[in-house]
């Protein structure tokens, strides 16, 4: 079942701890560490799951951020073409998962368009809790127990994302800031 909760300001703490565990593995190699995703906006109801945006100057040699990932923990969701410019990770394995892990390359227009959203969102509560309404109504109509049906609930989504991402360019966001974590 998607379950989507109340805002939990305890999901800042777990961004920072993660974060922390990332910079630990990666160092300065990770350019960016942000807390992207519905629990990176205060007071947005989400999916108890921490997103994170890694941005790197390159995504080569692929194979070494895998199993970089991996000695963390986390499992590589490979999604296709996409997975080759926004590699996804979870953790633990298993659903529910607790953490998502997206690796960018740093100026990347995924990287942009992420943080833009959030940003949009964070400068918007209206917007944001529209957002929550929405992801509250698709949660119902999806269990989410296979990765097609989470993948079906995230699809859903697409309308309101593209509209608001349009809205947060218009806008001038992302700007220029250093990383959450």
């Amino acid at each position: 079942m998607i379950d989507i909760v109340p805002y939990q300001p305890a999901w800042r703490d777990a961004f920072v701890e993660e974060a922390k565990r990332l910079r630990g593995q990666f160092g300065n190699r990770a350019l960016r560490i942000d807390h992207v995703g519905s629990t990176s906006v205060p007071g947005l109801a989400a999916k108890p799951v921490i997103d994170v945006q890694v941005s790197f100057a390159s995504l080569e040699p692929r194979a070494a951020l895998l199993a970089e990932m991996a000695a963390l923990g986390y499992l590589h969701v490979n999604l296709g073409a996409f997975d080759m410019v926004y590699p996804y990770f979870t953790r633990p394995a298993i659903w529910p998962s607790t953490h998502h892990v997206h690796l960018c390359v740093a100026g990347s227009l995924v990287e942009r368009n992420h943080l833009a959203f959030r940003d949009y969102l964070r400068l918007h509560p209206d917007v944001a809790a529209d957002y929550a309404q929405l992801k509250s109504a698709l949660a119902a109509a999806h269990d989410g127990e296979t990765l097609d049906d989470q993948e079906r609930y995230s699809l859903a989504k697409s309308e309101f994302v593209t509209k608001t991402l349009a809205e947060a360019l218009r806008f001038g966001l992302p700007t220029p800031s250093q990383s959450d974590g």
